[in-house]
This record gives structure tokens, C-alpha cells and sequence, in this order.
């Protein structure tokens, strides 16, 4: 029956002119019929080069609302419109209005993370691949970082800019604690430990290397190294192992799981070719200002 579906959506593809778009989170099978699979930057930058009528994003819904926004022209649809981020709701833009009000002639850098609302009412955007490139290009401004406190706190570290930082966080990647790390170490002691800048700083202060999944598909390609320790959402072994079959991958807490990544299946990603119904929009006067922190992201990098 997979077969089929496969069948039938590279049909619609065709017919409809549509790309699919794939985090690296997502379920192999999504991953297998992807056009691009790639972090939040690099399926950002493809939205922007398509020649494609339709995108279809198999993220959560602030990717599509990203794609939305520098595809203006574009349909875009998701197949699951309930495929939230925890971390992108804790924040909201009165939120945002509101810590701009605490810390008067600060700018607001916001993950890409975050709702179309919120990146409106910030300066610029930055992802987790390019987040300590963004904050060192404006060394001199005073910098509210949302939502994510622990990739603020990397960034911080890492440009010793110290910078007001909003109590968010990933749930996921606060499953990963230094006890797994430490444990996986024991068990393959010769893997390289890799982790998400999203973990803990414990957990980041026992890693060899603290990388976005598009640092870490690009390391792990390009290291002599042949086993590795994962330490972000289990759905990227599927890539890194499928493109390095002679190398060994571990995730460091193997319940690390996204559920809402998880709600992607090859079922609704047909349904949603075929009907085109699930699509996201966002409001023209909101779509504007936060293209601009994008734009400017983008300019710095």
C-alpha cells in the first residue's frame, strides 16, 4: 500500500507543480519522499529558491508559517495542521511588546522558532545553525535573545555577549540529560558525542561538538570518526545513518522523540496534496514585518 501512496504523490507532484519540503525530524517514510530534507535554515533558503506552485511542508507549523512568509506567492500546505512547537507557543507577541517595554533601546533576536506574530515584533531572526554568527554581527547592540534560553545561554558563551535572555526551552531536547550522555559514553566509548545547542549547558559541557542537525549531517559526512553519539530528536539518526552506512549513530536518549514532528504521516501528506486544504496563511501587515527580521538574518549570514 506505501508503494502506492509513494505512487500517487510524486503524481500529484507532477500535476500540481509541488515540492516537498522535509524536517530532519520527521518519520523516515516522509523523509524517503522528500525533495529537500534539512534544518530550519536550509528548508527555509529552499522555500526561497523554488520554482514550485506548492510547498508542501512536513515540519510543525511555525516552518510552514516561515515558508509562508518568503513565499508570499506560493500555496503552501501542511498535512498535519496540528503539528505545534512547545518552545514556539511559550512566547507570544505581547510577550515580546512586553520585554521590549522592560529593557528600553534593546533589540529582540528571535529564533526562527517562534509564531509569525512574534517574529513581527522582533529586529532579526536567527536559527540555531547561525544563531553565534547573528549575535556576533551586532556585538554592539544591547540583545533580548527569545525563546530559548539554553541556545542563549550558547550564544552568550560562545560571543561572551551577555544578553537578556526569555525563559523558554524545548521539552525535547530537555529530555537529554548529562546521565544519558554519560551512559551512552560507557557503552560506545570511542563514539563522538554530538549534541543540539537546544540541551542543557550540562549536557552541552559533555559533548565534543554542540551543532544544528544541518551541522551535524554535515560533521558526522565529513569526520574520520565512525561512531557517534546523538544528542537531539531520534529522527535525524534515520538521515545520518542512510547517508553514512558504514558509520554507527546512538542517540543519547533514545525517547527524545517530537511528537508533533510525528504527526506528519505518508497518509495525510497525500490527503493534503490531493485536497489542498491545510494551507497556511499569514496576514499580509504580519507577513511584511517579519519577512524584514528574516531579510536581515540573511543579510548578516
Amino acid at each position: 500500500m506505501t508503494a502506492e501512496i509513494v505512487n500517487k504523490i510524486n503524481e500529484y507532484k507532477k500535476l500540481k507543480n509541488a515540492v516537498i519540503l522535509v524536517h530532519n525530524y520527521q518519520l523516515p517514510q516522509i523523509q524517503d519522499v522528500a525533495d529537500y530534507v534539512g534544518d530550519s535554515l536550509g528548508l527555509s533558503i529552499e522555500a526561497s529558491k523554488t520554482k514550485a506552485d506548492i510547498i508542501v511542508f512536513c515540519g510543525v507549523h511555525f516552518m510552514a508559517e516561515t515558508a509562508a512568509i518568503i513565499c508570499p506567492d506560493k500555496k503552501v500546505i501542511v498535512p498535519d495542521v496540528n503539528a505545534g512547537c512547545p518552545m514556539a507557543d511559550m512566547i507570544n507577541a505581547e510577550g515580546v511588546k512586553k520585554l521590549k517595554a522592560e529593557h528600553p533601546g534593546h533589540i529582540v533576536v528571535a529564533y526562527i522558532n517562534t509564531t509569525a506574530e512574534v517574529k513581527a515584533e522582533s529586529d532579526y531572526c536567527c536559527t540555531s545553525a547561525n544563531a553565534v554568527k547573528v549575535v556576533e554581527k551586532l556585538m554592539d547592540k544591547n540583545i533580548i535573545f527569545i525563546p530559548d534560553k539554553y541556545l542563549g545561554d550558547y550564544v552568550s558563551k560562545q560571543t561572551g555577549k551577555k544578553m537578556v535572555l526569555f525563559n523558554g526551552y524545548c521539552p525535547i531536547h530537555m529530555m537529554i540529560l548529562p546521565e544519558h550522555v554519560k551512559g551512552a559514553k560507557q557503552e560506545h566509548p570511542n563514539a563522538v558525542v554530538i549534541v543540539h545547542p537546544e540541551c542543557l549547558p550540562e549536557v552541552k559541557a559533555l559533548a565534543d561538538k554542540v551543532l544544528s542537525t544541518g551541522g551535524m549531517i554535515k560533521f558526522t559526512k565529513e569526520s574520520p570518526s565512525q561512531e557517534f553519539i546523538i544528542g537531539t530528536e531520534t529522527g535525524i539518526i534515520y538521515r545520518l545513518q542512510k547517508e553514512n552506512p558504514s558509520k554507527k549513530f546512538h542517540p543519547a536518549n533514545p525517547l527524545a522523540i517530537c511528537r508533533n514532528m510525528k504527526k506528519t504521516t505518508i497518509d495525510k501528506l497525500l490527503r493534503s496534496l490531493e485536497n489542498e486544504e491545510t494551507r497556511v496563511t499569514v496576514p499580509g501587515k504580519v507577513a511584511s514585518r517579519a519577512k524584514l527580521s528574516i531579510d536581515r538574518m540573511l543579510k548578516l549570514v
